[in-house]
């Protein structure tokens, strides 16, 4: 029995010590697995340390399309053209000509009843009629346009109030900012398309009298004359053109901008014409190879060539050789920014100019005045004559030529007439200033002749006719 025991007892022994050895020698140390659990969720990490995080607002267009969608016309212009005379017009005796039908979209701008749109869209137009969103009809009367910026102005009558937009600031305009374009493409009533301001000032003429806003908004045929609208509903454009190859929309449209818009139309209806306030410099927009040339670091804004006598600018103390880089508060770093702002101005009103001169900052103040000079087709640049010019010539009256078309110098030469000849009438007018010129010449009939009456350097008086 004893020895049962003791054989337990050295059994027991031999095990905890080959445990204990296991465990102190063979077996690896394991770690701590903690589990925790998992939810189904996705999990959202902030990507920065604010505690509270805002979603993006996604633009909502509604209230700007309600309120744009009513005061939006459609516009129809029939006109009377000759067409070519065909082999039944001769056999039945048909008269050839034919009434041409355009179409294009308007903007009602008070209850009253007058619209905007553009002047291409109207041109040569026998007659106009004006379909509203509900589809009422009227007939139209053209109250005055400008074929400059491509503005007409046009006025229905109706015993009620008609829903309108006003005009906002295209100045505070933002690229990037969204915008809607409202017309009727295709003749398809009340269409609406979204897209964003690409860019300010664009000039597609090449001339630098244009300053659109360009925008991706899809415009095509029949938009033109149409709202441009930003995401309060504010009329800040009237979509004028687009750029294409095909002649409809790949990605470019224009817009004649709403502060340039109103002063066309507020000079119709107060003067019948537009009132132009001139700042009287010429240059250019600056680049790099021009910065360079003239040996400046500056590569934006508007360089001063040349001051024209007795103008805003001359008697401020503008001088050549200034870069222009303010008018106001708008910043000027093309020719198209300068051309645009002032086309929102009139004759007396004042600017404030911020310009660069030998490195130093100046702002001066301005005074604009009336354009000295105009284009008369036949002859080419004449401005409004001096005393002493009148006097030379021994007129009491007149413009005088300043530059010829070079393709009629030869023409004038020839006959005797220098530049520097005084005009004094055009189609038996009197002519007092360039204006008198520009009423003339707007006022005539299409086809009829232009006469012009001219002082030679000899002090005689020649009349001449042009058809």
């Amino acid at each position: 029995m004893k020895k049962i025991l003791t054989l337990i007892c050295v059994s027991a022994l031999g095990g905890v010590l080959a445990l204990g050895g296991y465990k102190l020698f063979v077996e690896e140390e394991k770690e701590q697995v903690t589990v925790e659990q998992v939810s189904d969720l996705p999990i959202y990490v902030p990507t920065t340390n604010t505690t509270n995080t805002a979603v993006a607002e996604v633009p909502n267009f509604i209230e700007a399309a309600e309120k744009s969608l009513d005061a939006v016309v459609h516009v129809k212009n029939t006109s009377i053209v000759t067409a070519p005379m065909s082999m039944e017009d001769l056999f039945f005796g048909r008269n050839s000509q034919r009434a041409q039908v355009g179409t294009g979209s308007g903007v009602i701008i008070s209850p009253t009843g007058y619209i905007v749109t553009n002047n291409h869209v109207i041109k040569n137009a026998n007659e106009i009629s004006i379909t509203l969103n509900n589809n009422k009809s009227y007939m139209a009367e053209l109250i005055g346009t400008d074929e400059a910026t491509d503005i007409a102005l046009l006025k229905i009558e109706t015993n009620d109030d008609l829903p309108f937009m006003a005009f906002g600031d295209s100045d505070n305009a933002k690229i990037g900012e969204w915008v809607l374009a409202v017309g009727n493409p295709f003749n398809l009533n009340s269409t609406v398309t979204a897209g964003i301001i690409s860019a300010k000032s664009r000039d597609l003429s090449g001339k630098n009298t244009q300053s659109f806003i360009q925008t991706d908004a899809a415009v095509n045929p029949g938009n033109s004359g149409g709202a441009l609208v930003n995401t309060n509903g504010d009329l800040i454009g009237i979509n004028t053109a687009i750029s294409s190859r095909t002649g409809s929309y790949i990605g470019y449209s224009f817009a004649v901008p709403s502060n340039i818009a109103r002063k066309i139309v507020n000079d119709i209806m107060e003067y019948g014409n537009v009132q132009n306030g001139i700042l009287g410099v010429v240059g250019g927009t600056l680049n790099s190879a021009f910065a360079e040339e003239k040996g400046l670091d500056i590569t934006e804004g508007f360089y001063v060539s040349e001051v024209q006598e007795e103008t805003g600018a001359e008697k401020a103390g503008i001088k050549s050789g200034d870069i222009i880089k303010k008018l106001d508060n708008v910043e000027i770093s093309k020719f198209s920014d300068l051309s645009g702002y002032l086309k929102t101005k009139n004759p007396n009103d004042v600017v404030n100019v911020t310009l660069i001169r030998n490195g130093d900052e100046e702002v001066v103040s301005v005074t604009l005045l009336k354009p000295s000079t105009y284009i008369v087709e036949t002859i080419g640049f004449v401005k409004n004559a001096s005393k002493n010019d009148l006097k030379k010539y021994g007129v009491d009256y007149g413009i005088k030529i300043s530059k010829f078309d070079e393709n009629y110098k030869p023409y004038w030469n020839r006959e005797g007439i220098k530049e520097g000849s005084i005009v004094t009438r055009i189609n038996g007018k009197k002519l007092y200033s360039v204006d008198d010129a520009q009423n003339v010449l707007k006022s005539r009939n299409l086809g009829e002749p232009l006469r012009i009456e001219v002082i030679n350097k000899e002090g005689e008086k020649v009349v001449y006719n042009f058809r």
